[in-house]
């Protein structure tokens, strides 16, 4: 295989395991996308390469830049602090490993209301802040994933070109 195949490989790999990884955060997500970017840009065949590694790494600043101030910005009007979220992910990434494939987002969601119930003493009050928590980290994922998306698909224009 020449270095420019694996490169494709490489990168399309790193991309799909990124967009995997946004939407399921124990696998790193923008950063693997940006890292398979730059690996065909080095690497690649293509002399788009950088042109596309440009455009996928503004797209990724944006979208994680945008879903962190979005979900921030909406947990703060709540005054939800960030210690429920820190123990909703701790029980969700046990969760994975007792009920694969469910585990995950059910114990992050059981992990945050046993916390909120914790803070707020009243789990009626621990019920409406845990969902719109989880709103608002899903929006910040949307926002993120779309744009690592649009990146995806730049890099794959690129790759797709180069033959």
């Amino acid at each position: 295989m020449t270095p420019e195949i694996l490169a494709a490989i490489a990168a399309v790999t790193l991309a799909l395991i990124g967009l995997m990884g946004i939407v399921f955060p124990v696998l790193p997500g923008s950063l693997s996308i940006g890292a398979g970017a730059l690996v065909w840009a080095i690497w690649g065949a293509s002399s788009w390469g950088w042109v596309a590694f440009g455009i996928a790494a503004f797209l990724l600043l944006v979208g994680g830049v945008s879903g962190w101030l979005l979900t921030g910005r909406s947990l703060q009007e709540r005054k939800i602090p960030k210690w429920p979220i820190a123990v909703g992910i701790a029980v969700g990434v046990i969760g994975m490993f007792v009920l694969p494939g469910f585990g995950l987002p059910l114990g992050f969601a059981l992990g945050l209301l046993l916390a909120e119930t914790v803070r707020v003493k009243d789990v009626r009050k621990a019920a409406a802040t845990s969902w719109h928590t989880i709103k608002a980290l899903g929006v910040g994922i949307l926002v993120e994933l779309s744009c690592a998306m649009v990146a995806t698909i730049v890099l794959a224009i690129s790759v797709a070109t180069a033959w």
